[in-house]
């Protein structure tokens, strides 16, 4: 079984539910603070620090996600984070493969800064070219997205469907290719991409 975690920053839950609706993903028939519906979870950031790995685990347990339940198949996590979120994010996502759990993919959203690296594939989302490229130099997936033009910090969260950029595809040893579409498209291709690799 696969779940998709968000991790929103420090902001208004609003902006989630706004990221939600540019996903095509109902807040309604989703999730809403908390609570579970159809494996999509978001972390309530606003009663918790978003950078608190120990709080984003307590919450997958509370949630009923738990690697170590033998008597369900194991789960299987697809972390969505976003700026401060992305801190938290990636120590649960260490965590949770320390426990024997099973990390699809994980997708850092403006978490500039923020050391990335694991053994599951890892994507970045920038809010502008220059994030894009600094982030790089401490990882560089293969596939990566940033605003063109660049949008402001938050409205690549709030807004993903709107915002505009570059799908950045990088091989080891290939030439980088590029493609024009949007945030919520790229979101939509690599969630479609694991999808196709294990049944949500």
């Amino acid at each position: 079984m696969m779940s998709v975690i968000i991790c929103p920053g420090i902001h208004e839950p609003e902006l989630t539910e706004s990221f939600l609706e540019g996903l095509g993903w109902s807040a309604s028939d989703k999730l809403t603070n908390g609570s579970k519906s159809e494996n999509i979870l978001i972390f309530p950031a606003q009663d918790y620090p978003a950078y608190s790995a120990f709080h984003i685990l307590q919450f997958l347990a509370d949630c009923g996600v738990n690697p170590l339940d033998r008597d369900k198949s194991p789960a299987q996590l697809v972390f969505i984070s976003f700026s401060a979120g992305v801190v938290g994010a990636i120590g649960a996502a260490w965590a949770w493969q320390a426990l024997r759990g099973n990390v699809k993919a994980f997708i850092a959203i403006d978490g500039w800064g923020v050391p990335l690296g694991g053994n599951f594939p890892i994507h970045r989302l920038s809010h502008d070219r220059f994030t894009h490229w600094s982030s790089a130099l401490s990882l560089s997936g293969e596939d990566n997205f940033y605003a063109e033009p660049p949008v402001a910090h938050l409205e690549l969260w709030r807004s993903p469907q709107t915002t505009q950029g570059w799908w950045v595809n990088s091989k080891c040893g290939k030439s980088e290719q590029r493609r024009l579409l949007t945030a919520a498209q790229f979101l939509t291709m690599l969630l479609e991409l694991e999808e196709a690799e294990g049944e949500f």
